[in-house]
Protein backbone atom coordinates (compact mmCIF):
# COMPACT_ATOMS: atom_id res chain seq x y z
CA UNK A 1 0.00 0.00 0.00
CA UNK A 2 1.79 3.26 -0.63
CA UNK A 3 2.02 5.64 2.16
CA UNK A 4 -1.17 8.08 -0.04
CA UNK A 5 -3.33 5.54 -0.06
CA UNK A 6 -5.40 5.74 3.04
CA UNK A 7 -6.98 2.48 4.70
CA UNK A 8 -10.69 1.90 3.43
CA UNK A 9 -13.21 0.29 6.28
CA UNK A 10 -15.02 -2.36 4.08
CA UNK A 11 -17.45 -2.04 7.01
CA UNK A 12 -18.28 1.04 5.38
CA UNK A 13 -18.94 0.43 1.68
CA UNK A 14 -22.28 -1.14 2.01
CA UNK A 15 -25.54 1.21 3.58
CA UNK A 16 -29.28 0.91 3.68
CA UNK A 17 -30.97 4.45 4.08
CA UNK A 18 -35.05 4.32 4.02
CA UNK A 19 -36.44 5.68 0.58
CA UNK A 20 -32.82 4.89 -1.51
CA UNK A 21 -33.18 1.76 -3.15
CA UNK A 22 -36.26 0.97 -0.95
CA UNK A 23 -34.23 0.93 1.47
CA UNK A 24 -32.42 -2.57 0.24
CA UNK A 25 -29.01 -2.86 0.74
CA UNK A 26 -26.38 -0.71 -1.54
CA UNK A 27 -23.11 0.53 -2.12
CA UNK A 28 -22.27 3.91 -0.34
CA UNK A 29 -22.60 7.21 -2.26
CA UNK A 30 -24.62 5.76 -4.81
CA UNK A 31 -27.96 4.13 -6.20
CA UNK A 32 -26.84 0.80 -7.03
CA UNK A 33 -28.22 -1.88 -4.49
CA UNK A 34 -26.09 -4.97 -4.14
CA UNK A 35 -29.12 -7.11 -5.70
CA UNK A 36 -28.66 -5.56 -8.74
CA UNK A 37 -24.49 -6.16 -8.56
CA UNK A 38 -25.66 -10.06 -7.62
CA UNK A 39 -27.96 -10.46 -10.40
CA UNK A 40 -25.22 -9.96 -12.71
CA UNK A 41 -22.65 -11.93 -11.08
CA UNK A 42 -25.84 -14.80 -11.47
CA UNK A 43 -25.30 -14.23 -14.90
CA UNK A 44 -21.77 -14.77 -15.14
CA UNK A 45 -20.10 -11.70 -15.25
CA UNK A 46 -17.09 -11.13 -13.60
CA UNK A 47 -16.56 -8.44 -10.76
CA UNK A 48 -14.35 -6.30 -13.21
CA UNK A 49 -17.24 -6.74 -15.80
CA UNK A 50 -19.40 -5.37 -13.67
CA UNK A 51 -17.58 -2.66 -12.92
CA UNK A 52 -17.21 -1.80 -16.19
CA UNK A 53 -21.03 -1.85 -16.89
CA UNK A 54 -21.54 0.72 -13.94
CA UNK A 55 -18.58 3.75 -14.28
CA UNK A 56 -18.84 5.00 -11.76
CA UNK A 57 -18.27 2.58 -9.39
CA UNK A 58 -15.04 1.17 -8.21
CA UNK A 59 -13.71 -2.52 -7.83
CA UNK A 60 -14.03 -3.01 -4.49
CA UNK A 61 -17.14 -1.47 -4.50
CA UNK A 62 -18.44 -4.77 -6.68
CA UNK A 63 -16.00 -6.87 -4.26
CA UNK A 64 -17.86 -5.41 -1.09
CA UNK A 65 -21.42 -5.69 -2.62
CA UNK A 66 -20.52 -9.37 -3.37
CA UNK A 67 -19.12 -10.00 0.46
CA UNK A 68 -22.22 -8.68 1.81
CA UNK A 69 -24.41 -10.66 -0.51
CA UNK A 70 -22.23 -14.13 0.88
CA UNK A 71 -22.54 -12.86 4.42
CA UNK A 72 -26.09 -11.73 4.04
CA UNK A 73 -27.28 -14.74 1.12
CA UNK A 74 -30.34 -15.45 3.21
CA UNK A 75 -32.11 -11.78 2.62
CA UNK A 76 -30.20 -10.77 -0.51
CA UNK A 77 -32.39 -13.78 -2.20
CA UNK A 78 -35.48 -13.09 -0.44
CA UNK A 79 -34.77 -9.63 -2.32
CA UNK A 80 -34.35 -11.38 -5.39
CA UNK A 81 -37.35 -13.65 -5.46
CA UNK A 82 -39.51 -10.62 -4.33
CA UNK A 83 -38.66 -8.51 -7.00
CA UNK A 84 -38.57 -11.46 -9.68
CA UNK A 85 -42.40 -12.04 -8.03
CA UNK A 86 -42.65 -8.20 -8.77
CA UNK A 87 -41.58 -8.67 -12.23
CA UNK A 88 -43.63 -11.28 -13.07
CA UNK A 89 -46.87 -9.75 -12.06
CA UNK A 90 -46.45 -6.60 -13.90
CA UNK A 91 -45.44 -8.57 -17.25
CA UNK A 92 -49.05 -10.78 -16.36
CA UNK A 93 -51.13 -7.62 -15.72
CA UNK A 94 -49.66 -5.62 -18.98
CA UNK A 95 -50.12 -8.88 -20.79
CA UNK A 96 -53.96 -8.68 -19.67
CA UNK A 97 -54.17 -4.96 -20.51
CA UNK A 98 -52.93 -5.04 -24.09
CA UNK A 99 -55.32 -8.43 -24.86
CA UNK A 100 -58.37 -6.83 -23.64
CA UNK A 101 -57.51 -3.25 -25.73
CA UNK A 102 -57.00 -5.78 -28.98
Amino acid sequence: MSVTQARVDIGQLITQTPGICGGRPRIAGTGVSVQRIVGWYKLGLSPEEITRKIGHLELRDTYAALAHYHANSDEIERLLAEETEDHDRLAAESALGQSATA
